[in-house]
């Protein structure tokens, strides 16, 4: 998990704001579907290190960025182009979807 960062309320909105490209997955600890999808966020961080930054929003320690992006279920994942949210999907998918997910153009 080295290239998979663990964000919480204090630096969320400065780490997804940088520029270029975000992976959020919104998570629990409670949550079985999240540990199922570990393996697969780990090796699509190790694939698209340099294009893609991966983190983990623990939603029980970060409540507040949970609530104020409106994550009401988890995984979560939300991706983010340069501060901005640009897709979102919810629930455990195959790699494949979330490969399509990173990778879907953002319109200007």
């Amino acid at each position: 998990m080295k290239n998979v960062m663990d964000v919480d309320d204090a630096s969320f909105e400065t780490w997804v704001r940088q520029p270029g490209r975000v992976l959020v997955e919104v998570s629990g600890k409670w949550c079985g579907p999240c540990r199922q999808m570990k393996p697969i966020l780990d090796r699509l961080a190790d694939e698209r290190v340099g294009s893609l930054r991966v983190g983990i929003l623990d939603m029980d320690e970060a409540p507040a960025t949970a609530a104020s992006l409106g994550v009401r279920g988890a995984p979560t994942f939300i991706v983010f182009e340069d501060g901005r949210e640009i897709a979102r999907q919810l629930g455990a998918v195959p790699p494949t979807v979330l490969r399509a997910l990173v990778d879907r153009p953002h319109a200007a």
